[in-house]
């Protein structure tokens, strides 16, 4: 189940605007409960008036305690449960905090009746009060929503939407120093440089006031890994790629068109002797760029030498490096040099995209998939080695991405492989061989290196019958594993070319 930043954005301020209704009338009754100790004059108007407003708040709780419960249910029904958790648990707890110091100060209102009323009124009933601190506790959840704040860049917002909508701010005040056409892709990309103090949600708001949320998207530049892949001893057992799973022979000769965005490709590599590799790099430092992972999955496609067999050699590789390293996270990439990769997979005029890599759901990298997908170009993304307990990982979990999970020799599933609704297919991935960059050879385990035999088996299709629905295609070939039918472990079953 996908996590709505949206939903939970109005959830969490549904329930500080109830938490500000609380603190009015519990400071309310403890101002009551000391009426008594006080001498001054007009008491019975200041007690006709606290009755009058105590009714109100009465009534607004009543009101704010049903709307809060059902923004608890939209959490609940929208979120990932133990995040969601989470989130309701840090609002109440800001909520508590605010309430023990309002008593706190409600106790030295001992001189007039003003200070009862002054006690009350820095809670407004709308949760006024509440606004910087809701905003700060969501915002910190924006960047948590799917694992660890390292997985963002922390001061960086970024803004896509279409240039008449890019125009229409602008007029309003909204202007970007930093703004990439993405020309394959009809949108423009706005990054915005800001101090950690900056409200992403505020800027959020007041953008789609301008122009309406359905037509400007924004959200953090979140992180993506390739994932750490279980190296194999070369002594043992290792399976060649085109022994792995069964194509037509012809495919060896076919010209697919497929587009790989990854790591750098080492292209000096015997492998890629004779291959047919377009490379473009869209990582701003360019000094020694990772190439372990894209030489892998490049080589599990195009590769051709005496020691590796891969699928279809004469296939016209676009492959885009995205990855930089990271002294902390690896081999780490973003979603700005995704979508960048992206747009230049339309101008490349693939059949279809191998994304071996996965993190948390972006809302700018799910409109630049669905761009793709209008263009007839097929996605085809890994599962994700966060092992069976781990939630979804995207781009797979998008609706229309192919998710493609790694099962062994013996068709068994790969043990850290994720699991989940989203699973399409299965394909090999654990001791695949591949071209090691640098030179030689090694293997490796994972759900990257089985998403190479989907993305070439949706290529053939394409190439075959370039109108074919791709996803029923695969559904109805798969050879079931598991439980009868689609399930959370194989999806439809093992990748069957036919």
């Amino acid at each position: 189940m996908a996590f709505h930043g949206t939903e939970t954005r109005r959830s969490a301020k549904s329930l500080l605007s109830f938490g500000a209704v609380i603190v009015a009338v519990c400071a309310l009754c403890y101002a009551g409960s000391i009426q008594a100790n006080l001498t001054f004059g007009g008491l019975p108007a200041i007690d006709r008036a606290a009755e009058e407003l105590a009714a109100e708040l009465a009534a607004a709780a009543a009101l704010e305690q049903k709307l809060a419960e059902a923004a608890e249910q939209r959490v609940l029904e929208n979120a990932e449960e133990a995040v969601a958790d989470d989130l309701i648990e840090e609002v109440q707890e800001a909520v508590s905090a605010e309430l023990e110091a309002s008593v706190a100060a409600s106790s030295e209102l001992t001189d007039d009746s003003a200070g009862v009323f002054e006690g009350i009124s820095r809670h407004d009933l709308d949760g006024s009060s509440f606004e910087t601190e809701a905003d700060s506790i969501i915002d910190n959840y924006d960047a948590t929503l799917d694992g660890s704040e390292s997985y963002i860049h922390r001061g960086q917002w970024l803004v896509m939407a279409e240039a008449e909508v890019f125009d229409q701010l602008a007029s309003e005040g909204y202007l970007f120093d930093k703004v990439t056409e993405l020309t394959g892709l009809g949108l423009r990309l706005a990054e915005v440089e800001a101090p950690a103090s900056f409200s992403l949600s505020a800027m959020r708001e007041g953008i789609y006031e301008v122009v309406g949320a359905d037509r400007a998207q924004v959200d953090l530049n979140h992180i993506y890994t390739a994932g750490v892949p279980e190296r194999v001893n070369m002594d043992g057992y290792s399976l060649q790629p085109m022994d792995a799973l069964e194509f037509p022979l012809a495919v060896r000769d076919l010209p697919l068109k497929i587009g790989m965005i990854d790591s750098a490709v080492d292209i000096n590599h015997e492998a890629f002797r004779s291959a047919n590799v377009n490379s473009r790099s869209f990582v701003a430092n360019q000094n020694d760029p990772p190439a372990f992972h894209g030489t892998a999955v490049a080589s599990i496609i195009v590769g051709s030498a005496s020691g590796l067999q891969g699928l279809a050699p004469k296939t016209q590789l676009r492959a885009a490096s995205v990855f930089e390293n990271d002294d902390e996270l690896g081999e780490i990439t973003s979603t700005v040099n995704l979508v960048k990769a992206l747009d230049w997979m339309v101008a490349a005029e693939v059949d279809v995209v191998n994304l071996s890599l996965a993190g948390p759901p972006n809302k700018l990298l799910e409109i630049a998939i669905s761009r793709l997908a209008n263009k007839n170009i097929s996605v085809v993304a890994a599962a994700g080695n966060g092992g069976p307990v781990a939630g979804p990982q995207y781009p797979a979990a998008y609706p229309g991405v192919v998710a493609v999970t790694a099962v062994d020799a013996n068709k068994r599933a790969f043990r850290l492989a994720n699991r989940g609704e989203y699973l399409d297919v299965a394909a090999p991935g654990v001791n695949l061989r591949h071209a090691l960059a640098g030179g030689g050879y090694t293997a490796s385990s994972g759900t990257s290196f089985a998403v190479p035999f989907a993305a070439t088996a949706v290529a053939l299709l394409k190439f075959s019958d370039p109108g074919v629905d791709v996803g029923a295609r695969l559904a109805e070939s798969a050879v079931d594993l598991g439980s009868p039918g689609k399930d959370s472990i194989y999806g439809y079953g093992l990748l069957r070319i036919r």
